[in-house]
């Protein structure tokens, strides 16, 4: 499989990091968030969706991200990189201050299309993941669910794993996309769901 991703990438920017309203950048172009238990992999899915490997930092020490990320994308629309969450060894005033932070930027960002989800497809979603599921649910943000680490998910546990997770979020296992940053199984498929959220016309060159 080709190392490019499926959308042409001309441009991807770091343009600044927020822990309130007041450093977001202006509401004009649509935007994507990511979010997922830290050390889901997040970064690295981000990554390989714009086909780089170091425009999002990746890290071995899980709960790094404590801001609200902006990432400009080909001038046409952002990637917003969340705090990762479930992780107990973040200080326990940084984890306070993640929940409110997170809960204004889902509820009033205006130019928010979508929220991706990403659950790890080698265990069942933890609490965290359902919680978060679930509160996306009832709010009514438009949530794409992607289970990560493909690769690391044996051939003949992967139907059991995707039906397990399929079960616990009250979806059909179609509606779950399994995605892999090593191998970028899942990378086509998500663009394909991200696009005509970002993109006012399939005819528009992104």
């Amino acid at each position: 499989m080709s190392d490019k991703p499926k959308v042409t990438i001309k441009s991807a920017v770091f343009v600044g990091s927020a822990v309130e309203r007041a450093g977001y950048p202006g509401e004009s172009l649509p935007e994507v968030a990511f979010a997922g238990r830290s050390n889901v992999g997040k970064s690295s899915l981000i990554n390989c969706l714009l086909g780089t490997k170091k425009l999002v930092r990746t890290s071995r020490t899980p709960g790094r991200t404590q801001t609200i990320n902006f990432f400009r994308i080909n001038d046409a629309f952002f990637f917003v990189d969340l705090p990762g969450y479930g992780y107990a060894k973040v200080p326990a005033a940084v984890r306070a201050r993640w929940g409110p932070m997170m809960e204004t930027y889902l509820k009033e960002r205006r130019t928010l299309r979508a929220v991706v989800q990403i659950l790890d497809f080698r265990h069942p979603p933890t609490p965290d993941d359902l919680a978060l599921w679930n509160w996306l649910q009832a709010t009514g943000v438009l949530t794409l669910p992607v289970l990560t680490k493909a690769d690391k998910v044996k051939k003949s546990l992967r139907s059991k794993n995707l039906a397990q997770a399929a079960a616990a979020l009250a979806l059909t296992s179609c509606d779950l996309i399994v995605f892999s940053a090593v191998t970028r199984e899942g990378r086509d498929l998500l663009w394909d769901r991200l696009m005509p959220l970002v993109v006012p016309s399939a005819e528009t060159p992104v």
